[in-house]
């Protein structure tokens, strides 16, 4: 048995024709969807990049208990499961996140890794004065007060010069390099990953030129999170160099799906083609995500899965999934036992039969919203007034790219283990929430009615059904008792 799994960052499925997006032009993913069961139902989990990574891992929601940071002495790590199991596992990636402080212990769960640099402003290339002109930063590229990733992203592109130098090329190219090596072994799983088509929306000229549009500014291809104050033409424009990535993107999938065919891995080989979550893209009068309410944009997500061991292909599954289920997927598919502690759920049936797996998902960020949604309704129930108390749970204290400050461990105390722990008692921090909302009101939507999210929906009788929901979800997932005060669900505690 072998598993590929290709992991996109910040993949928009309403920009993908099989999900709608008609005007992008990506015939792989159209090629895909013909090759696999395409799912209409998966959403998101913890956001943004290191909690979804530690889902993946752990098959556990992260969001309640803390915010970024690596994985747990307590975890279950599904990679790590698998070599422990005499499953061979690979990672390929260029997903600078995993090799700062907050995810420095992810990529070490692999039997091998190999890394590409270059990505969003990676220190990369050094530079004490660089020998060419940076372009000025307009104020959708600012990233930091003293625009020192756009100056390190520049510098990077220079050592980029055509589609196949960037990042996520080499990436697939290692991917691929590792599959013709091993094609006739078995027992191996492969997680390629790449970063894209997360912002910077860096591609080349033919690429843009797909997607023509009357933008005659300055360089704009990355977006700072926020209200969207652009005029029509600005909006238009950085959707379609969103685009061109994505168009990217497909060219890269065509390149692994060619290698399938030729191999004929069909035979005995699953793949699975998920994202962390989606992209705001001037909806809803939004860019990006952590500071806007976790719309669909964001919050439904494309997913594709191919199993040989049922052969079920060009079929649609209406069932709710989650990024959770993906690592006991896995763990089924090499017939590794789950570790109790998992939350997710394997997709076999699923993918033969659509066999529902769950009434309801939780998903969001640490201080944030807390969500709910059952596949049509979708409940954002948001904190109290001051989002008070909020604490962070954790054996591993970073941000993404720091450690906690002594000051900030100074307010410190012990907390009693939880439930999947292990035991172990673990830090109690005082927490801040991810990114400051500045829309925390409770709504509730009919994403079957209303898939646009425009129009929030009074009903007592379904806010009720999906507030159970909620707390039942949180008691099973042993958040912490200020979890449910923070909501201004206090009595629903413990």
């Amino acid at each position: 048995m072998k598993a590929v799994l290709l992991m996109f960052d910040s993949l928009n499925r309403r920009m993908l024709p099989p999900y709608g997006g008609d005007w992008v032009h990506a015939p792989n993913f159209q090629r895909l969807a013909r090759r696999t069961v395409t799912f209409d139902n998966c959403y998101i989990g913890s956001m943004p990049c290191m909690p979804a990574r530690r889902e993946f891992h752990t098959g556990r929601y992260n969001f309640m208990h803390r915010s970024w940071g690596p994985l747990e002495p307590f975890d279950d790590s599904m990679p790590e499961l698998l070599s422990a199991n005499s499953v061979y596992t690979h990672l390929v990636t260029d997903h600078t996140h995993y090799f700062e402080d907050g995810g420095a212990t992810y990529h070490t769960r692999y039997n091998s890794w190999e890394f590409n640099r270059g990505q969003e402003g990676d220190n990369w290339k050094g530079f004490v004065n660089p020998p060419f002109a940076i372009p000025p930063v307009t104020r959708r590229m600012e990233r930091n007060q003293n625009n020192r990733m756009w100056t390190q992203e520049f510098i990077n592109r220079q050592y980029m010069p055509t589609p196949e130098t960037q990042p996520q090329a080499l990436t697939f190219s290692q991917g691929i390099e590792f599959i013709r090596h091993n094609q006739h072994e078995d027992q191996w799983f492969l997680h390629l990953e790449t970063f894209d088509p997360h912002e910077p929306f860096f591609t080349h000229q033919a690429y843009k030129d797909l997607y023509p549009d009357e933008y005659d500014g300055p360089l704009l291809d990355w977006i700072s999170y926020g209200r969207v104050t652009e005029d029509v033409t600005t909006v238009h424009h950085l959707r379609n160099e969103y685009a061109a990535l994505v168009s990217y993107c497909d060219d890269q999938l065509g390149r692994l799906l060619d290698v399938m065919d030729e191999l004929d891995l069909w035979r005995d080989t699953l793949l699975i083609v998920c994202t962390d979550h989606g992209l705001l893209l001037g909806e809803h009068d939004w860019w990006g995500k952590n500071v806007a309410p976790w719309y669909n944009e964001n919050a439904h997500t494309p997913l594709f899965i191919w199993d040989p061991r049922c052969g079920t292909a060009d079929e649609r599954r209406n069932s709710l999934v989650q990024l959770i289920d993906l690592p006991a997927t896995l763990l089924e598919y090499f017939d590794v036992p789950l570790p109790v502690d998992m939350e997710g759920r394997p997709l076999r049936a699923t993918i033969a039969a659509d066999q529902p797996v769950r009434e309801a998902a939780l998903f969001g960020a640490f201080g944030g919203h807390i969500n709910v949604t059952d596949g049509r309704y979708v409940y954002m129930r948001a904190p109290a007034p001051g989002n008070q108390p909020l604490y962070e749970y954790t054996l591993m204290p970073t941000h993404i790219r720091t450690r906690f400050t002594p000051t900030e461990l100074q307010n410190a105390t012990l907390a009693p283990p939880f439930t999947f722990t292990k035991g172990c008692p673990v830090l109690r921090l005082p927490g801040r929430p991810w990114g400051e909302p500045t829309e925390l009101a409770t709504m509730l939507f009919d994403a079957q009615a209303d898939p646009g999210q425009l129009h929030p929906l009074q009903d007592t009788a379904v806010e009720a059904r999906m507030r159970s929901y909620l707390i039942d979800l949180m008691r099973r997932n042993d958040a912490p008792a200020e979890q449910f005060a923070r909501l201004g669900l206090a009595d629903q505690g413990g």
